[in-house]
């Protein structure tokens, strides 16, 4: 019954993408930045429930993860003094949560992956209190049949067994989102995915795991394996995995949710009362519960998203390729290059992915997530180059032109675009200061979990002053 209703809710979407009835006439960007809470001695602390009571704001939300919390940051244009702005409420927001928290023995911090995390905290007690979260996990290992195995290579290799999906609980990012009109989807998709290498060279975040040292941007293997319900022979197979970086340009949004239907089987087959082919007939907007369901379970790293505000459907772009932290104004910056970017690559008369094969930007993906500032990357007419020169030749000025035809105020690009450039010059990110930190402390006799816890206490000192990773002193 649910798979028939997924199929005939892709058959209505494909005739709402026909008619073309979606709201897009102002396009709305978004912002979700996901969360740690620490205890006074940096250590995770499973508290999100008495952290949420006492914030008492709808903006903040439970994550699978009950030491994680979500900020959800209100959908807005993107023009004039909006950067500015954004950043004084984002400030003020975490500021007024950082001081209900404390009240209860908790700090929040935003980071890719909370490098105090080791495999005793996530043994018990771990998880939100959630049916939707019990069911998920309970799906992916059914699905599975055996224990999930955890793979990652870098310079201290880390393998080990989970009887959960508690790993996932680690990665904490932050998603961008573009409404956008069902003609500009394929143009803007297509460009998210040829930005996700750069992106992840400049904001890596997440270079420990469990107390390894790993890739710069650990959180996309950790997310892709801690998520895989494939047991080897059905990867051996071919089968896809479920985060998932895509295999092809696209032309239109319906691809991407054939895919999802055709590729992937349900994992939380909740069926709704909704007929969509009544609802359509009746000059009503059909929700699609089913579809959207089924499309939260792929994990593509940029998501295709139908949603219906006040009875209008419109259709978004979300990216989640970013860590979380490690300011506000480093994510800014990184929300400011990515739309930025897409206007420009979105409006080109010869697209670059009609000069760049699909598997060369998912190598790109996987070299930055690896090597974050110190990936080679590879760009048309320039094959590869460093994330500096690409930065500042080529991806810079195409993204300073984009928030002009966004229609940004030249003092807000400059701030914003100028910590990206201080970034490439610096080569440093969040990702490189971690490690450079942990090193210059263990170099002074600390052990590697009182070199990281702190290593965090001084990241989170460094994160409320909001000055750019970039320019954070080494200890």
């Amino acid at each position: 019954e649910y798979r028939r209703k997924v199929q005939l809710c892709l058959d209505v979407f494909e005739t709402m993408l026909a008619r073309s009835s979606f709201e897009f006439d102002r396009p709305l960007t978004g912002m979700e930045i996901e969360c740690n809470l620490v205890d006074d001695d940096y250590q995770p602390v499973m508290t999100n429930s008495d952290v949420l009571a006492a914030i008492a704001d709808p903006a903040y939300q439970t994550e699978l993860g009950a030491y994680n919390i979500e900020l959800n940051v209100p959908p807005r244009p993107l023009g004039g003094h909006t950067g500015v702005e954004l950043e004084k409420e984002v400030r003020a927001s975490l500021n007024a949560a950082e001081t209900k928290a404390n009240a209860g023995g908790a700090h929040i911090v935003m980071i890719g992956i909370l490098p105090t995390l080791m495999p005793e905290h996530l043994a018990s007690g771990w998880m939100s209190e959630s049916s939707r979260y019990a069911a998920l996990n309970d799906s992916i290992f059914n699905a599975r049949g055996e224990d999930m195995q955890i793979d990652i290579g870098g310079p201290e290799p880390l393998s080990l067994k989970s009887t959960s999906i508690a790993p996932e609980s680690a990665c904490t990012s932050m998603q961008l989102h573009l409404q956008v009109s069902p003609e500009d989807f394929a143009g803007n998709w297509n460009a998210a995915q040829v930005l996700a290498g750069p992106q992840l060279a400049l904001g890596a975040n997440s270079p420990y795991f469990f107390g390894h040292r790993l890739w710069s941007e650990t959180r996309i293997e950790l997310f892709a394996q801690s998520t895989d319900t494939r047991p080897d022979e059905l990867k051996t197979q071919g089968v896809r995995p479920r985060v998932w970086f895509g295999e092809r340009w696209i032309t239109s949004i319906f691809d991407l949710f054939e895919e999802n239907v055709r590729y992937f089987p349900s994992l939380l087959p909740e069926v709704s009362d909704e007929d969509p082919v009544a609802e359509l007939a009746a000059g009503r907007t059909p929700h699609l519960a089913e579809l959207r369901l089924h499309n939260g379970t792929v994990y593509r790293w940029n998501r295709p998203v139908y949603d219906v505000v006040a009875g209008r459907p419109h259709l978004r772009v979300e990216n989640r390729v970013l860590p979380a932290g490690p300011t506000v104004i480093d994510m800014l910056a990184n929300a400011a290059f990515y739309y930025g970017m897409l206007r420009t690559l979105s409006e080109e008369d010869r697209p670059v992915w009609t000069r760049l094969r699909f598997a060369a930007a998912q190598q790109n993906f996987l070299e930055a997530a690896r090597h974050g500032m110190q990936a080679r990357l590879h760009w048309p007419g320039v094959d590869d180059v460093t994330t500096e020169e690409l930065m500042l030749d080529k991806l810079l000025p195409m993204a300073h032109h984009g928030l002009d035809r966004w229609g940004v105020a030249a003092e807000v690009r400059d701030r914003l675009l100028g910590v990206i450039e201080g970034r490439a010059r610096a080569g440093r990110n969040g990702a490189a200061w971690q490690v450079s930190t942990v090193r210059a402390l263990e170099r002074r006799g600390m052990t590697r979990p009182a070199a990281l816890a702190e290593m965090l206490r001084l990241y989170c000192e460094h994160m409320h002053t909001n000055e750019p990773v970039h320019g954070w002193p080494d200890p």
